[in-house]
């Protein structure tokens, strides 16, 4: 799906995680600030704001950190109250 005019993954009708990459680095748009808080001592040495992580093309991010991150968006997303 697109969303916000990026890439993104949809998880139980709704928006996970997305990405894009721009003219000096890529964007890992993690979409929410309580997982990357959690996640803030393994994103360290990341430039990373409050639902992103940027990094280099010469520096990618661990694939076990963005399965990490991932799983930790589909937890956050199933325990939403409805769900």
């Amino acid at each position: 799906m697109i969303s916000y005019s990026v890439p993104a993954f949809k998880y139980r009708g709704r928006p996970l995680v997305s990405f894009v990459a721009a003219a000096n680095h890529l964007s890992f748009f993690v979409q929410s600030p309580a997982v990357m808080e959690a996640h803030k001592a393994e994103l360290e040495g990341y430039d990373t704001s409050k639902g992103t992580v940027r990094f280099a093309v010469e520096k990618p991010l661990p694939e076990a950190l963005v399965a990490k991150l991932v799983r930790a968006r589909m937890a956050e997303t199933d325990a939403r109250p409805g769900r």
